[in-house]
């Protein structure tokens, strides 16, 4: 029996077009304001009309190849406004689409292919050379309309409100990633959901989300039902960030609090954050310091969200006025429940710490070819006369006035920067790995804000050469947010009374100095002269490292787009200077980065033959 003060918390039902569908949807939007901009995309522009149109061609050539309802596409596409002409053909021809980053390894992208049977993909210039051999799939541009003579012609959906609209896929406890179906019914309801959340007066929208992460879908899609203009948000360089907000009188953003903490590093960002009407924050922990640093320069609204991707994006949400200790994660949104339940699947009580189960209309079909999976996580527990929920692994508690508080998991899964990890998954691939014994994957903050993976590992014969071996092992099957950026080798691990390894103890060793002890034990050489003093004691503290080697590869130390914009922030006031992001990337040593900073001329030319795709890599973990 449910306690009578939840049966209130969760009084959200709301009624709204049980059988619409998104295309639909975009359509109707389409017709009331044809000649809006919807799409922005550096120096191009689509209105409302020619995004309608070129999307409605797209979708027919799907249809003459197939495609209807519960078809699955693939989108392997770079981040442009052709790749939001390409979700919206694949909806309105009456199919689901399967995101597939362009910046995950080839053997990832390979298994997601394979596992969904998608047999079309579609693609932009930035990818239509990067085939997958002998899978047989048809690939088809997003920018090269068909020239049958109808190519403009509107289409018929043959999707219902029940169809899938999307396949995402998730790191795997077990190893392998997994697919989550959400329907056409679940967006529709998440649509209605943020209308009465965040209101839904149209804006100029900034998205900032990987296609292959569910938020994206408010990003894309809610904005385009609702009239919004959406700015994508193209450049790999998180500083653009507040030339696109300043160039386009962005009123909206959504973003994780590790990237909101990197924007208010550098001062002509957090000045851009000033003009925005609206911050949704979300993906990971919100902490009360960052939104207190956020309304030193923002009056706005904050939001924080929570959801997992099982229950279609965003399930709760709460407005953050002047924040306490803590920011809850809200109460559910429309047509959502939320419970806290015992292990025994019992309702707590008192406020007392539970794990948190959603039901309602947001829940998803469930996983692709999973069942087993299936009856693992969505549930019917009896105490809640058998609604089907999804079971979160997230622990809460309700707070006197029905709003929830979030305090961790209950296992061992991570959020890192946005992004949702299995620790199982990297284990997995490690414990794969001949001579490894076994391996443990876990999430550290040895420092506030600054949350990084740390492998420990037992093995045999593993030498110096072990970590880059390692690292490159996960790097040919994980994408960069899930390679740690430590190795501690270990003769045995801690175990707990019963037997089991104990990862509390491990988070109780002292903080690894580098992904493999013996590389950075002393620095090589002391610094030179004032600029290298300065580029030194930026790095060494970033890192957290005693001593920072002259010659050492920032990167190689396991170094990330946050601690890339400390670094940058520091060197900028400590100098007085702009310093353009490019430079850390094309000048990764002190020794060259100081040179570069001193005028050296011979050093540019030697750096700038180097790997660009530095750059790329670490502003990929967001």
């Amino acid at each position: 029996m449910l306690p009578v003060q939840w049966l209130e918390w969760n009084r959200t039902e709301v009624e709204y077009p049980r059988n619409s569908t998104i295309a639909e949807q975009f359509k109707q939007r389409a017709a009331l304001t044809p000649d809006a901009i919807a799409v922005i995309f550096s120096d191009r522009k689509l209105s409302y009309r020619e995004l309608d149109e070129r999307s409605d061609g797209l979708a027919g050539h799907l249809q003459a190849h197939g495609v209807k309802q519960e078809t699955l596409v693939g989108v392997f596409m770079g981040r442009s406004e052709l790749l939001i002409v390409g979700i919206l053909a694949i909806l309105k021809a009456g199919g689901a689409y399967v995101p597939l980053d362009p910046s995950y390894p080839e053997e990832r992208l390979s298994y997601i292919i394979e596992d969904s049977g998608v047999h079309i993909v579609i693609t932009s210039p930035e990818t239509r050379g990067r085939a997958f051999p002998g899978q047989g799939l048809l690939y088809l541009d997003a920018d090269a309309p068909p020239s049958a003579p109808q190519a403009y012609l509107a289409v018929t959906s043959a999707a219902g409100a029940h169809n899938l609209a999307y396949v995402m896929y998730t790191s795997g406890s077990t190893g392998r990633p997994k697919g989550v179906m959400i329907e056409n019914r679940n967006v529709i309801n998440f649509f209605t959901g943020m209308d009465r959340a965040i209101g839904f007066e149209p804006g100029v929208w900034l998205a900032v989300t990987s296609v292959a992460f569910d938020i994206s879908v408010l990003e894309i899609l809610w904005t385009l039902t609702r009239g919004f203009t959406v700015v994508v948000h193209g450049d790999d360089d998180f500083e653009t960030i507040a030339d696109e907000i300043l160039r386009h009188n962005v009123s909206h953003i959504q973003m994780t609090p590790s990237l909101a903490r990197m924007l208010l590093l550098h001062e002509r960002v957090h000045r851009a954050l000033g003009f925005l009407k609206q911050i949704l924050l979300g993906g990971e922990v919100v902490p009360a310091s960052l939104v207190r640093r956020l309304r030193q320069v923002f009056i706005g609204e904050i939001y924080n969200m929570y959801g997992p991707t099982e229950t279609t994006i965003w399930s709760s949400t709460y407005r953050i006025t002047e924040p306490g200790s803590t920011v809850p994660i809200g109460c559910p949104i429309a047509n959502t429940q939320i419970f806290i339940l015992d292990p025994d699947l019992n309702p707590v009580y008192g406020g007392e710490p539970g794990e948190i189960f959603i039901g309602g209309d947001g829940v998803a079909r469930g996983y692709w070819k999973r069942p087993e999976l299936d009856a693992e996580r969505f549930l019917n527990p009896h105490s809640l006369s058998e609604q089907r929920v999804y079971r979160t692994g997230d622990q809460a508690r309700f707070l006197e006035d029905g709003v929830i508080e979030f305090l961790g998991r209950v296992d061992h899964q991570i959020k890192l920067r946005g992004h949702r990890i299995e620790p199982g998954e990297i284990e997995a691939i490690l414990e794969h790995y001949p001579g490894v014994r076994q391996a443990v994957v876990v999430a550290r903050e040895d420092r506030e804000g600054d949350k990084r993976l740390v492998a420990y590992v037992v093995a045999e014969n593993m030498g110096k050469e072990a970590v880059a071996m390692l690292k490159g092992a996960l790097a040919a099957k994980l994408p960069d947010i899930m390679i740690p950026s430590a190795f501690v080798f270990l003769s045995v691990f801690p175990l707990t009374e019963n037997g089991k390894i104990d990862r509390k103890a491990l988070l109780g060793f002292p903080p690894p100095v580098s992904q493999d002890s013996t590389l950075v034990s002393h620095s090589q050489g002391e610094p030179q002269d004032k600029i290298e003093r300065i580029v030194y004691e930026a790095w060494r503290d970033a890192l957290g490292l005693p001593s920072v080697e002259l010659n050492q590869n920032f990167f190689d130390l396991g170094a990330h787009s946050l601690m890339v914009a400390e670094v940058l922030a520091k060197l900028q006031y400590l100098l007085q200077r702009e310093i353009p992001i490019v430079d850390l990337f094309e000048f990764p040593t002190i020794a060259l980065l100081s040179r570069h900073l001193s005028g050296s001329e011979s050093v540019k030319t030697a750096a700038r033959a180097a790997d660009r795709a530095l750059r790329r890599k670490i502003a990929r973990q967001h």
